[in-house]
């Protein structure tokens, strides 16, 4: 991670000087990596707030007006429904793109980012560090896994070391996630299990959203794979009965055939149940 936030320290564990500012002179910065904050968490953690205290200052930059919040928007907002007046802070000045970085980090290091948060997060950080634009970042990564190690595999690995995971558990396991339909990205957002959703989403896109509505009902990973299989042999069978009827309405298939295969399928056709002449 070095270099990364440039002269700001980027082992936000470090000792800082810690000081008070009230809660109606801070705002949410617009870098934050987080994008839903659960109502139930935050009502928890207010709870805890308000037996315990902010045991972790909030990290925040000098703005016009007052203080942006750079990391710790949920202990803000947690300390608000506890109804304090005031949180512990750390005041650091940084520019746009460390503010933005340090977000990153500190919530990868911190908090308890949703899936599709922390993926976002951890491809900005790498594209970042790799000194590339993040729509580039996701394909430099699938072809890293496949290159001998080199520089850039050293910046990775020294990168993703504090954050629990390799670079490249994350860009084989977790970096195909963004490349998936919208409806079940959304429902990763909304707390969807990752393994839940790697069986909806082998299914066809169409059954997506009654699957996820299973899956939300509490239908088992099992359940889930056993219902994906039962559309993939009806989208089989639906198939094959397209083509039968296609093949069956030429006249140029017809009479291509020769006398014992039209005498075949005049046998077939006769068996048919009633419902389908």
């Amino acid at each position: 991670m070095a270099g990364l936030l440039g002269e700001a320290p980027t082992d936000l564990s470090l000792p800082d000087t810690v000081t008070v500012l009230a809660v109606d002179q801070l705002r949410p910065g617009a870098g934050q990596p987080r994008r839903s904050f659960g109502e139930a968490g935050l009502a928890s953690l207010a709870t805890s707030i308000r037996e315990q205290g902010v045991l972790q200052p909030l990290l925040v930059r000098p703005v016009p007006g007052g203080h942006e919040i750079v990391a710790g928007e949920r202990r803000w907002r947690a300390a608000q429904l506890a109804g304090l007046s005031e949180v512990p802070v750390v005041v650091r000045a940084l520019d746009d793109r460390q503010a933005r970085l340090a977000a990153l980090l500190e919530n990868l290091q911190r908090e308890n980012l949703n899936l599709i948060d922390e993926v976002d997060a951890k491809l900005e950080l790498a594209a970042a560090a790799l000194g590339l634009p993040r729509s580039e970042a996701r394909s430099r990564l699938i072809r890293l896994t496949k290159e001998e190690p080199g520089e850039d595999a050293a910046i990775l690995e020294a990168l993703f070391g504090p954050l629990g995971e390799s670079w490249t558990s994350f860009t084989k396991n977790k970096l195909r996630i963004l490349g998936w339909p919208d409806l079940v990205v959304e429902a990763l957002r909304g707390g969807l299990a990752l393994t839940l959703a790697s069986v909806i989403v082998s299914a066809p896109e169409d059954h997506h959203a009654r699957l996820i509505g299973l899956a939300q009902q509490g239908v088992s990973r099992s359940g889930l794979q056993a219902e994906v299989q039962r559309v993939e042999q009806q989208t089989r069978e639906l198939g094959t009965a397209v083509t039968v009827a296609r093949k069956l309405s030429s006249r140029r298939f017809l009479s291509g055939l020769k006398p014992d295969e039209r005498r075949a399928v005049d046998q077939w056709l006769a068996k048919m149940p009633d419902v389908l002449k």
